[in-house]
């Protein structure tokens, strides 16, 4: 079993997508995360590119990481210019991270039209560039910026300059795709020239233009590279980079490498939203491994065989990778969804109860309703089907008013009446909107009664028109996502008035994290495998 480096690159490469903005404590909530899963490498980012990243690498030092090397990365000195003498060198090295990553020009394109140095210039600048740091006592990765097009233009020339950063006393050479264009068969092939052609070894950073950057990674790790460079959720510019969600637990559990540290690989799923809100960005359901959908089953004759044998519908294990499977419910569903969907409801199986949750459920979507994207609604329904579900708070009033006036922004506020644990509640709040004003005064009504409802935060609001024939008096589907430190839940309401269908989503949300808190709900519990099928046939 061959250990694989990850290198990862969120915090420079990952910050160039488009929307993406980490503020200084991100990068170093980032940092510690990485490191506490076993990531080798991390790129802090430029030093001398603004003051953030400056600051980063003073309070990364003082960081007490167990595992991970911070990187620096940084250009090669300037042409006509002693490595000692330039800025950015300096900057390097003064930066105190214990890896220096030097990217250097290796498409003769880009040194004769871009660079405009000679081709001998740009040997040197490489060849000095590493020396300088190398002998400044820091560990050095070469990034061969454009290797693939580079060698594919001259070969010979693209394996001179990666001698030249080898010759300077770089520890690896890590082979960029840089525009993405590769296929996995170019990148196998010249990995495996390279790794042929130099006395370091070498490593991977692909980009996802041709949206086949985990399948180049993992064809360049089976030509011989053993460093793979990328971002967490494969964030980046343009299409991003390669997803190190995806590519770790395909070289640990379809490969047999290793990677990360011991148990880390069921903490992905964690990390992949965690990443996901400090960007501010939303989750990608269909996401492999890690996304909400990657282990979802709608299809009744699907959800009967995974019943039996989960594995005949799961290339893994969710639990491996630290997600969960999930039974969608719609109009469409048979017996075998809602048996298998009401599993974490701890309910004994009923034949009458499943017919009137089915029964259910076909009667609400034609409504507008829409349960296979709202799990927390449909346990809530199933609750009250069963008998089982007692409220938390009742609704007694509501009201929302926006004033808005010429050449002010409008003001919302939502006044709120509850009975909870027989008290009256009767409290304001304001907000940005009427779905932000009212979660605000339910929150405040709340929170005295319910303490762990301020670790619940909301994280996307969706409406659609469901019968848009009505014109303006058409009802409308309003799906809310909500999240806390451990789940990522969604619900969902619907009326002729917006205001209402947030409201009867807001509530569902709020119900669903008070009863699974009290343990009514087990989140994640799911059919298991046959016995007489185990997992290791896998």
């Amino acid at each position: 079993m061959q250990r694989i480096a990850t290198y990862d690159t969120t915090l420079r490469d990952g910050s160039q997508g488009e929307g993406v903005n980490f503020s200084l404590q991100d990068k170093l909530l980032i940092t510690k995360r990485l490191d506490e899963l076993g990531f080798d490498y991390v790129e802090g980012g430029y030093p001398l590119s603004n003051a953030k990243d400056t600051e980063y690498f003073q309070r990364v030092a003082d960081m007490d990481l167990v595992h991970a090397k911070v990187c620096a990365f940084g250009m090669t000195r300037r042409k006509e210019t002693a490595a000692e003498d330039d800025v950015g060198m300096r900057a390097l090295v003064d930066s105190k991270a214990p890896v220096v990553t030097i990217v250097g020009k290796t498409w003769d394109l880009h040194v004769d039209e871009v660079l405009r140095v000679s081709r001998e210039e740009n040997l040197a600048m490489i060849r000095d560039s590493v020396a300088y740091v190398v002998a400044e006592g820091r560990e050095v990765v070469y990034d061969a910026e454009h290797f693939f097009d580079g060698y594919a233009a001259n070969p010979e020339y693209a394996l001179e300059t990666l001698q030249a950063a080898a010759e300077g006393g770089a520890g690896i050479a890590v082979l960029c795709d840089t525009n993405g264009g590769s296929l996995p068969e170019r990148i196998a092939e010249f990995v495996t020239a390279a790794r042929n052609a130099l006395p370091i070894p070498v490593g991977i950073h692909c980009h996802n233009d041709s949206d086949v950057a985990t399948a180049n990674s993992l064809a360049a790790v089976a030509s011989g590279a053993v460093q793979v460079q990328g971002t967490v959720n494969g964030i980046g510019e343009r299409c991003g980079n390669a997803d190190l969600v995806a590519i770790v637990p395909n070289l640990a559990l379809k490969l047999g490498h290793d990677v990360l540290k011991p148990g880390s690989l069921e903490h992905l799923t964690e990390l992949s939203r965690y990443v996901y809100e400090l960007a501010n960005m939303n989750f990608r359901n269909g996401q492999p491994f890690v996304g909400s959908s990657a282990f979802a089953h709608k299809g009744g004759m699907h959800v009967h065989a995974v019943n039996r044998i989960a594995h005949s519908y799961e290339h893994i294990e969710p639990e491996l990778v630290g997600n969960q499977r999930r039974v969608l419910v719609s109009e469409l569903s048979g017996r075998s969804n809602i048996v298998a969907a009401t599993t974490r409801m701890r309910l004994q199986e009923d034949d009458a109860l499943m017919r009137r949750i089915l029964q259910r459920v076909q009667d609400l979507e034609n409504e507008g309703y829409q349960f296979e994207a709202a799990e927390a609604s449909f346990d809530i329904l199933v609750m009250k089907e069963a008998g089982t579900f007692k409220p938390k708070f009742e609704r007694l009033y509501y009201s929302v008013d926006v004033d808005a006036r010429e050449g002010q922004e409008p003001i919302t506020e939502a006044t709120i009446k509850l009975k909870v644990k027989g008290h009256t509640e009767h409290v304001a709040g304001d907000g940005d909107g009427p779905v932000n004003a009212l979660d605000t005064a339910l929150r405040r009504a709340l929170l005295p009664h319910y303490p762990n409802l301020e670790r619940m935060h909301l994280v996307d609001y969706r409406v659609r028109v469901v019968n848009s024939i009505e014109g303006t008096a058409a009802r409308v589907r309003v799906v809310i996502e909500s999240a806390d430190e451990n789940d990522v839940w969604t619900s969902v309401g619907v009326s002729e008035n917006i205001v209402e269908a947030s409201w009867l989503a807001l509530n569902d949300s709020v119900e669903y994290k008070l009863h699974k808190d009290a343990g009514a709900i087990v989140n994640g519990d799911a059919p298991s495998e046959s016995p007489s099928e185990p997992a290791t046939s896998r």
